[in-house]
């Protein structure tokens, strides 16, 4: 089961031709959707604005090899590392998630097109990693679901409640579910592979066609984000916010509103054992 190519026996049920421009449609649907949303929300124009508002007040010059070292920062941190998440957990099930759709998208594609039909022998790794990268996903999206999220584990509600926010993870939750219950049933020969594969494609649809109503779009938009806000630090404008006070410096500290803290330690504490946060 876990080195046969799914569509490659779906070919003798549907023309792969069908399966190839169910594929091409989905690409288009992110891709204009991406595109009309950035143009609808401005996302585009606000950058580049704040680009130029931040290199016309910019207090030094960045030169060419800082900003591709910033550029580099910007890939491996904050978006291969998922650097802006500080809780560990939440960090760890953001990585599963986006690693394993990464594979499991690839792979999809790759079996789809380059070996379509069953004439033409899928390497046994490819649909290994299609598995991998599925699985990878339901761990990471399951485990956010249902412990992770702030309004389950801070707040307290029904892990059940549903908002029009969570379309993007349950949507994918749902495509990934259902094409592994797709591939055991087509490789067990069952009768219910044809409803699997409805809903497979059902879910799919849903999730490549509500870029504009879902967070899909904001995986294009946060290393742009990301790279400004740093950019923003090397030039010295900071987006207008002021420089974080530093408490070993005496003037930092001598001009501290309240006289008390002037001279208090660094490390505060736990106050009164409060609790440990476990959201964002």
């Amino acid at each position: 089961m876990f080195t046969i190519n799914p569509f490659a026996e779906l070919s003798a049920t549907l023309s792969p031709f069908i399966i190839q421009a169910y594929i091409i449609c989905m690409i288009i649907l992110v891709a204009g959707g991406t595109l009309f949303d950035t143009i609808h929300k401005g996302s585009a124009k606000y950058f580049f604005n704040n680009w130029q508002k931040s290199k016309s007040k910019s207090a030094k010059k960045v030169s060419g090899g800082e900003m591709i070292s910033i550029a580099v920062q910007t890939a491996v941190v904050d978006v291969m590392a998922s650097g802006e998440f500080c809780n560990t957990r939440r960090r760890i099930a953001h990585l599963l998630t986006m690693y394993g759709f990464i594979i499991h998208a690839a792979t999809t594609f790759i079996m789809v097109f380059w070996y379509p039909t069953p004439a033409v022998p899928t390497p046994a790794f490819l649909p290994q990693l299609w598995w991998l990268g599925a699985l990878a996903v339901c761990v990471g999206g399951y485990w956010f679901w249902f412990f992770i999220r702030v309004d389950v584990a801070a707040e307290g509600n029904s892990p059940f409640r549903i908002v029009r926010a969570d379309l993007f993870i349950l949507s994918l939750l749902a495509s990934v579910t259902l094409a592994l219950v797709w591939a055991y049933l087509s490789a067990s020969g069952s009768s219910w592979t044809m409803i699997a594969l409805a809903g497979y494609a059902l879910a799919t649809t849903v999730l490549f066609g509500s870029v504009l109503w879902s967070k899909f779009a904001h995986m294009f938009f946060k290393p742009a984000a990301a790279f400004e806000k740093r950019m923003s630090k090397a030039n010295g404008t900071r987006n207008n916010l002021p420089k974080p006070a530093d408490r070993t410096s005496p003037a930092d500290r001598d001009r501290h509103s309240m006289e008390l803290l002037k001279d208090a330690p660094l490390s505060m504490g736990l106050g009164i054992k409060r609790e440990k946060p476990r959201h964002y």
